[in-house]
């Protein structure tokens, strides 16, 4: 495929082929190239070979064979990822016989530019726009009937609520229903995407399962029954059903697992030891991302950074073995030459070329001055299209290169990279962001779109000739690495960063390692909590690696990425710490109810509380004849907008636990969505088939509780709206159980200010990208895992602390890392010591020092970030952000505003002829 000339749609023509059998696609890493599908007449019967005799690049090979190739290695990680449920296993989905009953996967194919109608949902009846959408939730997930799975796939909430906010961006009128059971937006940040969800207009969230009935055979309109507690059974019709399918496991599971000898569980996963799911059964084979079960996608990055980790401990003795250095050529001085520019115009797929005309950009792109050279790509982050851009930088001599394509946030190291591999200073490198801040912007306007974008590519061209050349410069890298908080998280991920050979200092605050955990007594899955947390702690304390500081107190950090340096107050006294990289794994705490007669009546305790009782065998609550439990205490609220996510699993396991001591015990779980995603869907259908009841309450509504007797008995009596009798319950309880929200540890903030870190809006941590960097802050070097990130199951934390490890590895491993070039430079002829670039600067990169000249500001080159913050505050102008220097930016304000220039210049002329 690599030699395949194709390069945009109308240069191709499938009719070469007598079956059409060869295509045209999109892939993410190479352009656009022919495919032949099962269709080929060659592959079926050995005939035509037509489209290989007409192929002018000869990139067809019919003759080829498949070869069979061994490899030795050290580990295998299996990523086999998963499969989409497919609804033609149950008839009542009417999928593949209604033609406008489509899949959320076909769904998310019409949302996209690559798409079958380039970006544009229609329907497939007609090619009309839909206007009216219904979403049905938990299709083949969390039924237990032939052709379904007992298990909820964790995810479809979510994407759901993605795709019909995408579907208002294309059409803000579109009627959009999802009909779900539980709305299961456990994530972080999830809580308030489906608040924003819900407050689109004509969006609905309608609570109930739904039946395909018919559809009109002229409109091909689709109907579907479905009941609500207020009007009962009623029909509707719409446009489009999308079925939001869950996820299977691998095709091929079975011949996956033989093959390996490892081993599955019940639902045709890998089977997961619940200390470590990222290991199997087999020594030396590891698993990530969705063969573990249905995972979102930062878990599965967690998890494959982990695998990756645990692979670094087998084959540490290895590593650098195999690594081979980079070598750029010669940088060639081009400041003295006039600018000579190469514009590349990206089509990303059709996210751009949709919108705006990429022919008529690269076009007027031609006619700017100092343009020398301009062409378009459908991928300019394509392997070979990076490659093109080096090779005609080469060719014509470029010195300056813009690319017209996305946001620099992701690819600008890419394209930066292609300048270096072309001899030339990677910072003589500009990008034009014409996709985020047009085409996804103005997908209704594309006149005005395509020439937005040649403004765009105006200012761009404008300021790339005014760039100057910088140097980046090696800092050298401290081994050791920094771990804050001693709990399950932060003792896994110094296990696996000193089995790789690195000093580990382990900071815990209490007098013992073991955080939150220590309350816990097992799992929902069975696990002993308290056995393996004394394995971990005795790992801890036996590694030789591991330099633990319990009752410790961080009084000064200070530093950079690979060369910190922090002080600790701890029974050993002050220690000053040099450590290259920094772990923030501190935990996280627990609410404490001011309701429902929390610290009024010992009866009402948390979930926690009761676990312990139950483990000691409490009588009042082992004997209990009715207990109630209360879910979203302290959470889902104004307050504090996010669910807890473990909380309805947690009082799951507790009712199961309380059910195997007493069967007889009554219990009730007042709840308003049951949460219990994954594999944990099968324990709350236990807990149900046990005899646990389930009221939904609503948060307007909520429970109220209040002491009384009855025939004598002091009780608890907990008052709750049923919707589904239509009428209040009154409860009678021994005991009542709250399950409490968890909340950001107190250190949070502290932590934050000390190693320049942000927090989310709920106060967690605040990752740097929640899918590419998960486990990664914005400031380099530091990391975090663990409930302190946000609220997760035990599994979910160590997937996430062997991740964490896994992402430092890749500091400590290298004996240097390299810093921007971009920073902030003192001019001290300008500066008047006034301090405000210091108070500005949140990175503490500037500070006062005794000049010649007097006390002058200074920037530390390698704390500063490059945010220009210090630039606007400075009256005297005395600050200059390298790279983005006021020349470099009032030239393209200049372009964007030619007219205006022009004026001025003009201005400037008739005041000449006035003073002569």
């Amino acid at each position: 495929m690599e030699y395949c000339p194709v390069k945009y749609p109308d240069e191709f023509n499938q009719d070469i082929s007598k079956n059409k059998a060869v295509h045209v696609y999109f892939p993410q890493a190479i352009p656009l190239v022919a495919y032949i599908d099962e269709s080929c007449l060659y592959l079926k019967e050995n005939k035509c070979r037509i489209c290989e005799g007409v192929c002018q690049n000869n990139a067809i090979d019919l003759s080829q064979k498949p070869e069979r190739k061994e490899i030795n290695v050290g580990a295998i990680i299996l990523s086999t990822g998963l499969e989409p449920y497919d609804p033609r296993l149950r008839e009542e989905y009417r999928y593949g016989e209604f033609v406008n009953v489509v899949t959320s996967m076909d769904y998310e194919r019409l949302l996209s530019s690559t798409g079958a109608y380039g970006g544009e949902i229609l329907r497939a009846s007609d090619l009309k726009h839909p206007h009216k959408i219904a979403w049905i939730q938990c299709v083949g997930s969390r039924q237990v009937l032939p052709g379904g799975n007992s298990y909820c796939s964790a995810v479809c909430c979510t994407y759901a609520q993605k795709q019909v906010i995408i579907t208002k961006d294309h059409d803000v009128d579109c009627d959009c229903v999802i009909f779900h059971n539980d709305v299961r937006s456990y994530g972080k940040d999830f809580e308030r995407y489906y608040d924003r969800t819900a407050a689109l207009p004509k969006m609905r969230f309608i609570r109930s399962y739904v039946t395909i009935v018919r559809e009109d055979p002229v409109t091909k309109n689709v109907t579907v029954r479905y009941s609500t507690t207020d009007e009962g059974v009623k029909e509707e019709e719409f446009d489009m059903v999308v079925l939001s399918v869950g996820l299977n496991p691998p095709k091929d599971a079975e011949g996956i697992a033989s093959k390996y000898g490892i081993e599955l569980e019940s639902h045709g996963f890998c089977k997961l030891d619940p200390t470590n799911p990222m290991i199997t059964n087999q020594p030396g084979i590891f698993i990530s991302g969705a063969f573990q079960g249905p995972l979102d996608i930062p878990e599965s990055v967690f998890s494959a950074s982990g695998a990756g980790s645990q692979i670094g401990e087998l084959l540490d003795y290895r590593r650098g073995n195999l690594a081979k250095e980079r070598i750029y050529p010669e940088e060639r001085d081009v400041s003295q030459e006039e600018p000579r520019v190469g514009v590349f115009v990206c089509h990303c797929g059709a996210n751009i070329s949709r919108i705006v005309s990429v022919p008529s950009v690269v076009e007027y792109a031609l006619t700017l001055p100092n343009v020398v050279y301009a062409q378009e790509q459908l991928f300019s982050c394509a392997t070979n299209s990076a490659k093109e851009i080096t090779d005609i930088a080469r060719e014509k001599g470029l010195n300056r290169v813009v690319v017209a394509a996305c946001s620099p946030r992701t690819l600008e190291p890419l394209f930066r990279d292609t300048l270096r591999e072309a001899g030339i200073n990677q910072y003589y490198y500009e990008m034009a962001n014409i996709r985020e801040h047009n085409s996804w912007v103005h997908a209704k306007e594309k006149e005005e779109a395509t020439q937005k974008a040649k403004d765009i590519v105006r200012m761009k061209v404008a300021r790339a000739c005014l760039l100057e050349p910088l140097q980046e410069f090696e800092l050298p890298v401290n081994k050791n690495a920094l771990v804050i908080g001693g709990g399950i998280a932060g003792m896994t991920c110094s296990l696996s960063i000193a089995n790789q050979g690195h000093d580990v200092y382990l900071l815990e605050k209490d007098a013992q390692l073991g955080g939150i955990a220590r309350k816990l007594h097992s799992t929902l899955e069975g696990l002993d909590v308290q056995a393996y947390l004394s394995d971990l702690i005795r790992k801890v304390y036996q590694h030789p690696l591991i330099h633990v500081y319990e009752n410790a107190e961080i009084t000064e950090a200070s530093g950079y990425v690979g060369s910190f340096v922090t002080k600790v107050q701890s029974i050993r006294g002050v220690t000053e710490i040099k450590h290259g990289a920094v772990i923030i794994a501190i935990g996280a705490d627990l609410y404490t109810p001011t309701e429902y007669l929390y610290g009024e009546d010992d009866r009402v305790m948390t979930n926690l509380e009761l676990e312990e009782k139950i483990f000691q065998e409490d009588e009042k609550v082992t004997g209990a004849e009715s207990l109630v439990m209360i879910q979203c205490v302290g959470c889902r609220n104004e307050d504090r907008n996010y669910c807890s996510r473990i909380c309805c699993s947690q009082s799951i396991k507790n009712a199961l636990s309380l059910k195997e001591k007493n069967p007889d015990t009554d219990i009730y779980i007042l709840f308003r969505d049951m949460r219990t995603y994954g594999f944990k869907e099968d324990y709350y259908r236990e807990a149900a088939n046990k005899g646990v009841r389930f009221v939904r309450y609503e948060p307007q509504d909520p429970p109220e509780v209040e002491p009384a007797k009855e025939d004598g008995k002091s009780i608890l009596r907990v008052t709750v709206t049923d919707y589904v009798l239509g009428k209040k319950l009154e409860l009678d309880a021994d005991i009542i159980s709250l399950a409490a929200a968890v909340l950001p540890s107190e250190a949070t903030k502290e932590m934050a200010g000390l190693f320049k870190v942000v927090l989310s809006p709920d106060g967690f941590f605040k990752e740097a990208h929640v899918k590419l960097r998960p486990v990664e802050f914005g400031t380099d070097g530091v990391y975090l895992c663990g409930i302190t990130h946000y609220p997760k199951f035990i599994q979910e934390t160590i997937n996430q602390s062997y991740g964490a490890a896994g992402r430092v590895l890749t500091l400590l491993s290298r004996d240097t890392v390299t810093a921007s070039g971009s920073v902030c430079e003192v001019d001290e002829n300008r500066c008047i010591s006034c301090g405000a670039c210091i108070t500005a600067c949140t990175y503490g990169a500037i500070e006062f020092y005794e000049s010649p000249q007097g006390r002058k500001a200074r920037v530390n080159p390698i704390l500063c970030k490059g945010d220009g913050l210090c630039n606007t505050k400075c009256a005297t102008n005395a600050i200059m952000l390298k790279h983005f220097n006021d020349q470099e930016i009032l030239s393209e304000i200049d372009a964007l505003f030619p007219e205006a220039e022009e004026e001025i210049e003009a201005e400037g002329e008739e005041a000449k002829v006035v003073n002569l």
